[in-house]
């Protein structure tokens, strides 16, 4: 199967509570399977995730857990955002918690959402493939010097018996191709603090790329939403856009 852009690690020796905190999402990712071998997992046998996990991870983790909640929430983010897990997320599977229980089923509607988001991977892995592949054509395509003819400076006969048809052209100019990519511009519309409401259908910036999210709870300045893949984190009002 094709990897996903975020790319599930092996188990590998782990620190130890008292060693400094993981140093990367890797790392965390590591530890989580390491952890909760019923919850997650690093290679095919992905299942979808209890909606309100992190909160079950934040209360089971002890306080000198080598993993802070901000690197939590990042490795919960990369997990639900891989293919492996996308591919998971399906209409009448039922989610599983920490100890791999099982938890509520997934509707049409978060299957649907996880189908788009895959699709959507898929399509700009693609494109960044096409992309690489094109660079690499153009590099290749770029015009090589032409090999040296004969030099008619060299004081011989021989030389001067060099037939018009034997004489090598002139070198060509190299020309170096370019490939201009137009950035694509994203206009996101704010939501009033007024318009917040229960149930409403948002995006959410987490990162460089906004999400589509529910509302589940509003309590300004801070706003619970759930994304499509089931995860609930708590953001700021001026974080949320109009779908």
């Amino acid at each position: 199967m094709t990897n996903s852009p975020a790319e599930l690690v092996e188990a590998t020796d782990l620190p130890t509570a008292e060693h400094a905190k993981l140093a990367n999402v890797k790392d965390v990712l590591a530890y989580l399977v390491s952890e909760f071998p019923l919850c997650f997992a690093a290679d095919q046998q992905v299942k979808p995730l209890k909606v309100g996990i992190f909160q079950d991870l934040a209360a089971r983790l002890a306080a000198d857990s080598p993993v802070s909640k901000t690197q939590l929430r990042q490795a919960l983010r990369v997990y639900t955002l891989s293919w492996r897990y996308l591919e998971s997320v399906k209409e009448g599977v039922s989610r599983v918690d920490l100890d791999g229980q099982a938890a509520e089923q997934i509707d049409a509607q978060q299957a649907e959402h996880a189908a788009k988001l895959l699709a959507e991977s898929k399509q700009k892995a693609a494109e960044k493939r096409k992309a690489k592949m094109q660079e690499q054509r153009a590099k290749q395509n770029v015009a090589k010097p032409v090999a040296a003819g004969v030099d008619k400076k060299r004081p011989n006969k021989t030389a001067e018996r060099v037939s018009k048809a034997q004489k090598v052209p002139a070198k060509a100019t190299p020309v170096k191709a370019t490939i201009d990519v137009a950035p694509v511009a994203v206009t996101l519309t704010t939501v009033e603090p007024t318009q917040l409401a229960t149930g409403d259908k948002v995006l959410v910036k987490l990162g460089s790329s906004p999400m589509h999210a529910t509302i589940t709870e509003v309590n300004l300045p801070d706003v619970t939403v759930q994304l499509g893949s089931g995860m609930i984190i708590k953001t700021r009002q001026d974080s949320l856009y109009k779908a």
